[in-house]
């Protein structure tokens, strides 16, 4: 049900909007719990949310595990409980793992169309897991891209995922040669330091920044934080959760939702950074349109 993901872009640009609507918006939604596993260098996060709006009620449950030494296992695994909101009573126990990387991949998009330049021809993916694999599908299905490059740290991954695409994908050898003269850019990796640079970024590049979920996690430098205008999906998330936003200093110029609302500017002409930590709301939304979709068809 979750096939084209570009099929939620409504739903979730409603629910962004209405998350920086404030109260008004009918979003509820904390900032997530992170439970750190210590002995074994992993975290478990809860992501609770009641969206009025669509009258649904979810919490997601999401592991995250920094270096897994069993690679067949992925970094991220989740589920995601939907209930009742009228009664309380759990009508469904979905998998988290694909919402997240559909729901994700879908916000990403929606954060580059408003974003990214006028002219964009070069994709450039850095990482090559699950997140980069959801968001290859969306942006080729949504844009007009006339290169498409990857780049990972093991190199073996990135030709593999350049064999396993529906079409041509340059493997770079590094992560700078991936970025030089790309307009659009991705980072969805593990790195717990930067991996991206302000100074191999063309002026005018739009990028999402996916990965480093952690207080003391980053995939951007300094340069690039500082001298972009910095979007994120939400202020209060973006300044407990991000490596980035938090030990950069920069200043968050929007949320998304305020964009899509009308109330900040795009800015698509500037260099921009869209921080994506992923909200609850935005699962909330993925498993009301996947159960509602299993529910018509049953």
């Amino acid at each position: 049900h979750l096939h084209r993901a570009s099929l939620l872009l409504p739903a979730l640009e409603a629910a962004l909007a209405n998350f920086s609507a404030g109260a008004a918006g009918g979003v509820v939604q904390p900032v997530r719990t992170v439970l750190p596993v210590p002995r074994h260098g992993g975290y478990l996060g809860v992501m609770p949310a009641y969206s009025a709006a669509d009258d649904a009620l979810t919490t997601k449950l999401v592991t995250f595990y920094e270096h897994l030494k069993d690679s067949s296992v992925p970094s991220h695994q989740a589920t995601v409980l939907l209930f009742d909101p009228s009664n309380g009573t759990l009508k469904a126990v979905l998998d988290g793992s694909v919402i997240t990387a559909k729901r994700t991949a879908a916000v990403s998009a929606i954060a580059t169309k408003l974003l990214m330049p006028a002219f964009a021809e070069v994709l450039c993916i850095l990482g090559a897991g699950v997140q980069a694999y959801s968001h290859y599908d969306i942006f080729t299905e949504l844009f007009t891209f006339k290169e498409v490059r990857i780049w990972n740290r093991t190199k073996e991954k990135a030709v593999k995922f350049a064999s396993s695409v529906s079409g041509p994908v340059r493997v770079c050898s590094s992560a700078q040669e991936a970025v030089t003269g790309a307009d659009v850019i991705v980072t969805v990796t593990m790195a717990t330091t930067p991996i991206l640079f302000g100074d191999w970024v063309k002026p005018g590049a739009h990028i999402n920044a996916v990965g480093a979920s952690r207080p003391d996690w980053r995939e951007l430098d300094d340069e690039l934080m500082k001298n972009s205008v910095l979007f994120v999906d939400s202020r209060d998330a973006a300044l407990t959760e991000s490596g980035d936003v938090i030990l950069s200093g920069a200043e968050i110029f929007a949320e998304l939702g305020e964009v899509l609302k009308g109330t900040k500017p795009a800015l698509p002409e500037k260099t921009t950074v869209f921080k994506s930590l992923g909200m609850a709301v935005e699962d909330t939304v993925a498993a009301k349109f996947v159960y509602d979709a299993w529910s018509a068809g049953n």
